[in-house]
């Protein structure tokens, strides 16, 4: 879990705090959080769990109390008012960034196994653009799988700002492989997002993961 919590802090300012919890050995969810998974079936309950045991771990790291994040009917979590966060899943770990508002309106993180996009999706994940770059790159479909996290990583960071739900189409991707960034463009508007708006982020390809994280600043326009 170290190696996995060097990963994705390298993707965020030092003014967020990062969180990680194996899959299964974090506490039950707190009384006003338990009603989101009472339903699920138990590998679910023990996602959830881990997940927001690791966004209380990350709320301690940035010196916030630890509070209790339930879920809107959007199924998104709903952060405490002074902070903002994101939650992502790997196979048997979860990992939670979490900062001030003052500092950030939204962050995303998003973690997927290091492996080639099925081809048979790619048409839904990659617009023409995307699709022409990662065309020039050797093992293209590696390429796309990047792209499809940084899309989650990036609908993730918007989404408490915008509360709008989208398809992959909204966002275009571009990667900087020479510097591990990425940037997410806006291809129609979302307000407050204007069209060809950007968000900012990094990306990490390592121990067989890809991690994607994105920030928004506080004070943008």
């Amino acid at each position: 879990m170290a190696r996995l919590a060097r990963m994705a802090g390298s993707l965020f300012p030092d003014t967020v705090g990062l969180g990680v919890m194996s899959i299964g050995a974090a506490e039950n969810p707190w009384p006003e959080e338990q009603p989101v998974v009472a339903r699920a079936v138990p590998h679910r309950q023990a996602e959830f769990a881990a997940g927001r045991a690791a966004a209380r771990i990350a709320m301690a790291a940035i010196g916030a109390p630890r509070a209790a994040i339930p879920a809107g009917e959007d199924r998104a979590p709903i952060w405490p008012a002074d902070l903002t966060g994101s939650i992502t899943h790997a196979e048997d770990t979860a990992l939670a960034v979490v900062a001030s508002t003052s500092h950030f309106r939204g962050l995303g993180i998003d973690i997927e196994p290091d492996a080639p996009l099925p081809a048979d999706v790619l048409s839904e994940i990659c617009d023409g653009d995307e699709c022409a770059w990662i065309s020039g790159q050797p093992a293209p479909l590696r390429w796309a799988r990047l792209i499809f996290v940084a899309k989650e990583a990036a609908f993730k960071c918007q989404y408490p700002v915008s509360k709008t739900i989208f398809g992959f189409d909204v966002m275009t991707i571009r990667i900087f492989p020479e510097t591990g960034q990425l940037t997410a463009r806006f291809t129609r508007a979302v307000a407050p997002y204007a069209a060809g708006e950007l968000l900012h982020g990094r990306y990490v390809l390592s121990a067989g993961l890809i991690i994607a994280g994105f920030i928004d600043p506080a004070g943008r326009a």
